[in-house]
């Protein structure tokens, strides 16, 4: 909700596809820099405590936000402060959150777990876009931003249930540079992690900080109405929850060969939005898309929580993390700039096309082709 709300915000407050990048830039640039430190610790402190502290100081923030927004005292400079506050505490939440979940049920379930809390979460990416567009549209941002406020306390109830169970034998705990070390060497030994990563390093530079920075301005060009940005992201959802639950049941033998050729119908959903395709056409893109990312979602967590080490997981996950993200702040700003000189749509059909090959290049490891399923 909070990234579409930033888009649609930002454009009304500056009418600066920039300064959508700007923002958006500062909310994902602590997220790379301290994921690995939130790594180590989430596989040194309880990862549900580390969570609930996340939860606490985010929710504060946007409370913050709101605030501002209903004295109609927020500048840009305001959003990009909380922004940098708010990435930070996303880091140790993450790597944390990836650690607790197999930790949450026996071993054999942990596919349909996985699958489980992808359907939790791409439900809240079907709602999210719409009560955002919705609110911000029609009520206004700060409603908006109090509502996420709202969601931070609920997940903070939820969690406060959570029982994990012991996983793994413990780590040996030495030096913090010592644990960094320990976690690449894991992700280094391992190309199926390492080319996945980087494929979607690119993927999120070249198409989702694109989409992010330039949708809002982008569908009021093609569509004559912005709240089509929000629609996309709907039936974007409503796919990856739809590929959530396949991915509960269907156990492919090669499941990272399946997931990363699934994939590859996102792009055509970016490329069917640049090029203003009909609503219809636009809607089944989207949906296809999504289901391919949701499949991806179930079967990824999943071979991570069978394959790496449980002491190593949260510090495996952050490299994950910080991998995927690495180049997404400078994306969102590069998007903002790219696109205010040469126009938002081709720069949106360029990162698309750019995605499709590196989503295809993860594919050329023989390790991430050939993984198999493990036996029951």
């Amino acid at each position: 909700m909070v990234t579409i709300i930033i888009g649609l915000y930002v454009t009304q407050l500056t009418g600066s596809v920039s300064a959508v990048g700007l923002v958006l830039g500062a909310y994902t640039a602590p997220l790379v820099l301290f994921l690995l430190l939130g790594g180590v610790i989430a596989d040194r402190l309880p990862r549900r405590a580390v969570m609930i502290g996340s939860d606490a100081v985010r929710g504060v923030l946007h409370a913050a936000v709101a605030v501002l927004i209903a004295l109609d005292a927020a500048q840009v400079w305001h959003l990009v402060l909380v922004g940098l506050l708010f990435g930070t505490a996303a880091a140790f939440f993450r790597p944390a959150y990836t650690g607790l979940v197999p930790q949450c049920v026996p071993e054999e379930l942990i596919q349909p777990a996985q699958a489980l809390t992808g359907i939790s979460r791409e439900v809240s990416t079907v709602a999210g876009p719409a009560i955002g567009t919705a609110l911000v549209i029609g009520v206004g941002a700060g409603a908006a931003y109090a509502l996420d406020v709202v969601t931070f306390a609920i997940s903070i109830a939820f969690l406060l249930r959570v029982r994990p169970r012991v996983r793994g034998a413990p780590g040996v705990r030495s030096t913090i540079v010592l644990e960094l070390k320990e976690g690449w060497t894991a992700v280094r030994e391992r190309a199926w992690v390492w080319a996945t990563i980087a494929a979607f390093s690119v993927t999120l530079l070249c198409g989702l900080a694109p989409y992010f920075t330039l949708g809002a301005s982008i569908a009021g060009e093609q569509y004559g109405e912005v709240a089509v940005y929000g629609l996309v992201q709907i039936a974007t959802g409503a796919g990856m929850v739809a590929g959530s639950v396949w991915g509960s049941r269907w156990r492919p033998r090669f499941p990272l060969r399946m997931a990363m050729g699934g994939t590859l119908a996102w792009p055509l959903c970016l490329v069917a939005f640049a090029l203003g395709a009909p609503i219809g056409a636009l809607a089944v893109t989207a949906v296809a898309g999504g289901i391919g990312l949701g499949l991806f979602g179930v079967w990824w967590e999943t071979a991570l929580a069978q394959r790496i080490p449980p002491h190593l997981l949260s510090r495996v996950s952050a490299y994950d993390w910080m991998g995927s993200f690495a180049f997404l702040p400078a994306g969102y700003v590069l998007a903002g700039v790219v696109g205010e000189a040469v126009g938002a749509s081709p720069t949106l059909l360029v990162g698309a096309c750019l995605c499709a090959v590196a989503l295809a290049a993860g594919l050329i490891p023989r390790e991430t082709r050939m993984l198999p399923q493990p036996a029951a």
